[in-house]
């Protein structure tokens, strides 16, 4: 007999952290479910403390294979998943004990395709993360998941294993923001999705992970340029103003990366702008600041943006706006 969850955990070189993962997995109230622990090809000891765990627990199964990237080895773990919904961990990160048995007890009260769920986030200190969407239909919730509104991360995601193969979903080989890609898609889909006002996820990112805000680099931005080609193809037109934001916020990477010179800075930006033109409607004072340095005057612009942020500063500080206008509008 099948179970009833499949979670899948895409481990590589995560033996520092696999314990605390994995006990956390092992300790769940809820009773009939798998774990698949997918190994990608971890050179460190991170496959040998699978097949422990494996061999102690008969719930978890593990399947080593070819290192191909986190994207291949989620879908890895769905081609072998044989619950009826699905979760996925990542390796460094952990859960709390009745994750699994308030989802599934959501999902099959409210017969849903998808349950989101909150999230608790560590960087200095730990902070609980709201994810309620501002409607519970499909078209809005993939708004949301466009303008950052909502995370695409599929670990704080309940869904239904079925959607995988009724629409066709896998997870794009090579993509480093694969999860919100296969979660959007899905959104394009007419689907039943509930929101669970409870955390259960703790979500490391004192870890060295890929991060928007924290790491201003090249992955980054080669990554986020790679999502956008992918979902073009995907979205219908009434979507084009999401998709615009998104361009505009892959040029305000290229502006913040400290990870390029002057001249390797407009030639990137020059680039960018053939594959997305122009987005008129970002006209803050970082993107006037961006075409003024294209316009060859890099330090008038880097003057500019740089005198801008010193007066919000000081005028946050004096009172004269509000602390949210700084927190809310300088990211």
């Amino acid at each position: 007999m099948n179970p009833k969850i499949s979670v899948i955990v895409a481990i590589y070189n995560a033996e520092k952290y696999l314990y605390r993962c994995l006990n956390s997995l092992a300790e769940q109230t809820f009773e009939d479910y798998e774990v698949l622990l997918i190994d990608d090809g971890s050179p460190d000891s991170s496959g040998n403390i699978c097949d422990r765990f494996a061999k102690k627990y008969p719930f978890m199964r593990v399947i080593h294979k070819k290192n191909g990237g986190v994207s291949s080895a989620r879908q890895c773990g769905i081609d072998h998943a044989q619950g009826e919904y699905t979760i996925h961990v990542d390796a460094d990160d952990w859960v709390e004990p009745n994750m699994l048995e308030e989802l599934y007890q959501k999902a099959k009260q409210e017969d849903a395709d998808m349950v989101i769920c909150d999230y608790f986030e560590i960087k200095l200190k730990e902070r609980y993360v709201k994810q309620e969407p501002t409607a519970l239909t499909a078209d809005i919730v993939l708004k949301n998941l466009l303008t950052s509104k909502l995370m695409g991360y599929c670990w704080n995601k309940l869904i239904k294993r079925a959607c995988y193969n009724d629409y066709n979903l896998t997870f794009p080989a090579n993509m480093i923001l694969e999860d919100l890609f296969v979660v959007c898609r899905l959104c394009l889909n007419n689907i039943h999705i509930v929101y669970l006002n409870k955390a259960f996820y703790h979500y490391d990112r004192t870890i060295n992970k890929e991060s928007l805000s924290l790491n201003y680099n090249e992955h980054s931005l080669v990554s986020r340029i790679a999502f956008i080609s992918y979902m073009e193809k995907e979205l219908p037109q009434a979507y084009q103003e999401e998709l615009n934001s998104m361009k505009c916020s892959v040029k305000k990477i290229a502006w913040c990366s400290q990870a390029y010179s002057k001249e390797d800075f407009i030639n990137l930006y020059k680039e960018i702008n053939k594959v997305y033109p122009r987005y008129q409607k970002c006209k803050s004072p970082i993107s006037i600041s961006v075409w003024i340095c294209l316009s060859g005057h890099y330090k008038i612009a880097k003057f500019m943006l740089k005198t801008w942020l010193f007066i919000r500063r000081f005028l946050c500080r004096c009172g004269i706006l509000p602390v949210n206008f700084y927190t809310a509008n300088g990211k």
